[in-house]
């Protein structure tokens, strides 16, 4: 098959991250797949939400916010702020985030603290929440690192790293990675988030005027699959070149097929 950018069906964009991208984040992030391109950051505050000292709820909590500048898109977007109220796609968006983020995070071991994370959208060209996700994971894998460097946790309370990618049918083939013109053509959009361990987070699939086949969703999944290994990769070595620390008292994560040297 012809892709407008020449990739093959398993073939991911280039995925790069550049962290310390904002200073007076606790981590942050520039992760980029292909054209899209989200700064994702960590704040950590030394408090938590109301509901929970009113429920006595033990640990920390993690929370997300998601946003497309406006500058972000062909067409500009207006800001929320301007309009008033955040779309009901940005709101979807920022709650996968929180729920895929805090799913691997020990938040009783946090402590009471709030992590907030930040997806900022510079460019979109396909991807957006994945790449938030994947992103994030980073930032908030800096930002915690650095918070037992100052021994203010006993040991790191990241469970899993998670990583995110799309899938879908475009002209009749399962392919991974779409970018703009793939997302708005394709009959199947889906959007995969798994572990390191490749276990599944959250699995969002539709068709698009369309019906898919068991093998259609199984050839995706297994596209995601092996993508996630790669990019988990990818992003232990972000974690340490933005950590400030020299990451011996890391715990020893692990990919399938094998350990990663840190």
């Amino acid at each position: 098959m012809n892709r407008p950018d020449k990739r093959q069906a398993d073939e991911l964009r280039k995925v790069s991250f550049q962290p310390g991208i904002a200073p007076n984040a606790s981590g942050s992030v520039l992760c980029s797949f292909g054209d899209t391109r989200v700064i994702c950051s960590a704040t950590i505050e030394d408090d938590v939400p109301r509901w929970m000292k009113h429920q006595g709820v033990k640990g920390g909590w993690l929370t997300a916010e998601y946003s497309m500048l406006p500058y972000s898109t062909l067409d500009r977007k207006q800001r929320d702020s301007t309009r008033g109220k955040v779309d009901g796609r940005s709101m979807e968006i920022q709650r996968l985030i929180g729920r895929a983020l805090r799913s691997t995070i020990d938040l009783k071991a946090l402590g009471q603290r709030t992590i907030w994370v930040d997806c900022d959208v510079l460019q979109a060209d396909g991807g957006t929440r994945t790449t938030s996700i994947t992103g994030a994971t980073v930032a908030i894998g800096i930002a915690l690192a650095d918070l037992l460097e100052q021994g203010k946790l006993k040991a790191l309370p990241v469970k899993k790293l998670v990583s995110a990618v799309s899938c879908g049918v475009y002209l009749d083939t399962p392919i991974l990675d779409l970018n703009y013109v793939e997302d708005r053509d394709a009959s199947v959009d889906c959007n995969i988030v798994m572990t390191e361990d490749l276990d599944f987070v959250e699995l969002q699939v539709s068709g698009e005027e369309a019906t898919f086949s068991d093998s259609e969703l199984n050839n995706m999944l297994s596209l995601a699959k092996k993508a996630i290994s790669e990019i988990v990769t990818l992003q232990k070595k972000a974690i340490i070149e933005g950590s400030k620390k020299t990451f011996s008292s890391l715990p020893d994560f692990s990919t399938q097929g094998g350990k990663i040297e840190l």
